[in-house]
């Protein structure tokens, strides 16, 4: 026979497990919600990373099958987060800063760790001289890596160094592979610096060269941001086949001038390919 006292323990222990249950099936069904919206959000990110423009919730919403409130929320707890933002001055989506952040870092430890790294080691041990590969981030060119030259007279620039766009070798290639809505708001943001006697700071004068270096496949730098310093660049394609890169060798004037680097453009074009192979995973 229970004693009271046993009574009021096993009521007060039922008690507890009654109040458990909601609170487990609670905490089940916000853990299934997280899992649930992970992937969405995971999905959206690479939808705006993939653009070719800025995307409205609306059309995010219909390219990943979300609900048009869904999308809301995932874009909303994203802008907040700093990875998702908004076209300025307008309500359209694009990358936020911790998102082009964290690719770049991604990016840039992949490329020196791996065979991307190696490419850039042979074209310099080819050629003799400074090699870098770069993209685009944030309006400036972003090294993501670089293979210096032996030689005691170098450029000392480190991986993750940000460089302009408008008076380099690799920037000037990625500014002339850019939609002309895209290179429009680039040149309407401010008045082109001036780094040295060459540097281009004529919008009419760089959209001439750009549309050259559109057409003859590469590009170079002839003293335009440091002066006695001269580069070329060639483009690398990404898996869709656009360009997503510039590999360029560079080197002091005096040690080799503009037509001697253009001589190295087959080396670089094979370098390029064997880092248009590795993006695509070939």
């Amino acid at each position: 026979m229970k004693t009271g006292k046993q009574n009021v323990r096993l009521r007060s222990r039922d008690a507890a497990a009654s109040g458990m249950a909601p609170r487990a099936a609670r905490a089940r069904s916000l853990a299934s919600n997280a899992a649930g919206a992970m992937p969405k959000a995971l999905h959206l990110l690479e939808a705006v990373a993939a653009r070719t423009r800025p995307l409205s919730i609306a059309e995010l919403a219909t390219m990943l099958g979300l609900s048009l409130p869904t999308a809301h929320r995932i874009v909303t707890a994203l802008e907040g987060l700093g990875f998702l933002s908004r076209e300025p001055g307008k309500r359209r989506i694009i990358e936020g800063n911790r998102l082009v952040s964290l690719g770049l870092t991604v990016l840039q430890v992949a490329v020196a760790s791996g065979i991307r790294h190696a490419v850039l080691e042979s074209l310099a041990a080819q050629t003799g001289e400074s090699c870098n590969l770069g993209v685009i981030a944030g309006g400036n060119l972003f090294y993501l890596d670089r293979v210096e030259t032996h030689w005691p007279l170098g450029l000392r620039f480190e991986p993750g160094s940000r460089v302009p766009l408008h008076c380099t070798a690799i920037g000037k290639l990625l500014l002339s592979q850019m939609p002309e809505k895209s290179l429009d708001g680039y040149l309407s943001h401010g008045q082109l610096a001036r780094y040295t006697p060459t540097t281009l700071t004529d919008t009419r004068r760089l959209r001439r060269e750009l549309k050259r270096i559109h057409k003859q496949g590469y590009s170079t730098d002839n003293q335009e941001f440091m002066s006695g310093v001269v580069c070329v660049a060639v483009p690398v394609y990404g898996p869709n086949g656009q360009v997503c890169a510039g590999i360029a060798i560079s080197a002091p004037e005096a040690r080799l001038t503009l037509k001697r680097a253009e001589g190295f453009l087959p080396q670089l074009r094979v370098a390029a390919r064997q880092l248009s192979r590795n993006l695509a995973g070939d």
